[in-house]
This record gives structure tokens, C-alpha cells and sequence, in this order.
């Protein structure tokens, strides 16, 4: 029987995670999973859940988790939103966009919304965090400057999370596309979602 339990969604795919952590990978966790979990669990980690399509996970119920003795650790998105609130309780808060959220650089849930097909967690479209970080680069190494990257990330905010993609940010600034053109689009949430798996793994190792 498992004892550490993985709520994994896109942000991360199934076969990196296993290569980095052996648990039990479950779907985007939502209200009421934690209450299901078998009483052998020692580990929980929260990277993604469902906020548009069910009931997400609530803070209350974090902390009674938190309650029966079992390490909960989150971060990435749904993760590192609850982490936030709850890290005060005992929850192990992971990554950069944990810290963003627990400091108040971040304040909305739509920062990590993301939408994707629910068989494959193939995402349909891109993390405001995400197209956040890639402004910040992009003005780091002087493809754009303050103003325009104000604009951007005002128009890309404004638009509703479903129509928010990599894409849509390229038409808008060729010169951000021409800053990652031979380059992948960096990825805050899976660099965030790896580092969690990591945590848990030393965690682990530790006698």
C-alpha cells in the first residue's frame, strides 16, 4: 500500500514525475479527495486541482489533513495557492510561485488557471504565471522594455484564462518571439512542480 500521494495534473508529465519520485499519481485533486485518503498515507503533495471545473480544494480541508499527521507539501499551482494559506498550519510550500503567492506578488487564482483535456492533461492554453515569467525574461535580457512589458502583461491579464496562450503573447510582441525563438518558452509551474517531487524524494531519504 502507498503511503505518499501525488496530485498531478499538467504541469507535469506522469513518466517525469515517476522518473523523479515513485508515488501515487493522482488526477487534479478537488473537494472532498483528501477525505478519501487511506489511513497508511504519510505524504500528500498538491501541484495541480480543479477550480473551474469542480469544487476546488479548501484550505479547512488542508489543515485537518494537516491534523492527522501527514506531511502535505504543495506548489506550482493549486499547490502553491494553498501553501499560501495554509503554510502557517505546517504545509511545506515549494518554489517560486509559492513564494509570489505567500508575499503578495501574486493575488489571483487565475495566475495558475489553465485549461486542458482531462484524459491526456494535454494543456489548451497558457498560465498567466507563466507569460509573466517570460516577460520578466524577455525584459531581462532587453527584448522589451518596462512600458511595452506593462502592456503586454495588462492585455494578457485582461483576457479571460482560456484565451490566454503563448501564441497570443508571440502576435502581440514579435520581439518576445524572436527572444525564444530558438529556445523553449521557460516553465515556471514545471520547474515548480519538479522541485516539489524533489523535496519529497531528500525528504524521504533522510534517515
Amino acid at each position: 500500500m502507498p503511503d505518499t500521494f501525488i496530485y498531478l495534473g499538467p504541469s507535469l508529465s506522469r513518466s517525469e514525475a515517476r522518473s523523479i519520485l515513485q508515488a501515487e499519481y493522482l488526477p487534479p485533486i478537488c473537494r472532498g479527495d483528501l477525505a478519501r485518503l487511506p489511513d497508511e498515507t504519510k505524504v500528500v503533495g498538491i501541484i495541480d486541482g480543479e477550480f473551474f471545473q469542480k469544487l476546488a480544494v479548501s484550505s479547512k480541508e488542508i489543515v485537518t489533513v494537516l491534523g492527522r499527521g501527514i506531511q502535505v507539501f504543495g506548489a506550482a499551482s493549486m499547490g502553491a495557492l494553498r501553501a499560501a494559506e495554509t503554510y502557517v498550519f505546517g504545509t511545506i510550500g515549494v518554489g517560486e510561485i509559492f513564494r509570489m503567492f505567500k508575499d503578495g506578488v501574486l493575488d489571483g487564482d487565475d495566475e495558475v488557471a489553465v485549461t486542458y483535456e482531462p484524459c491526456s492533461y494535454k494543456q489548451l492554453s497558457d498560465s498567466l504565471v507563466n507569460i509573466r515569467h517570460i516577460l520578466e525574461i524577455a525584459l531581462a535580457k532587453k527584448a522589451i522594455d518596462e512600458i511595452e512589458m506593462a502592456c503586454l502583461l495588462q492585455q494578457m491579464k485582461s483576457s479571460y484564462f482560456p484565451d490566454r496562450s503563448y501564441r497570443t503573447l508571440e502576435r502581440l510582441s514579435p520581439s518576445v518571439e524572436a527572444c525564444f525563438r530558438y529556445s523553449p518558452m521557460p516553465d515556471l509551474k514545471r520547474e515548480d512542480a519538479r522541485q516539489l517531487l524533489v523535496a519529497i524524494r531528500k525528504m524521504q531519504q533522510v534517515p
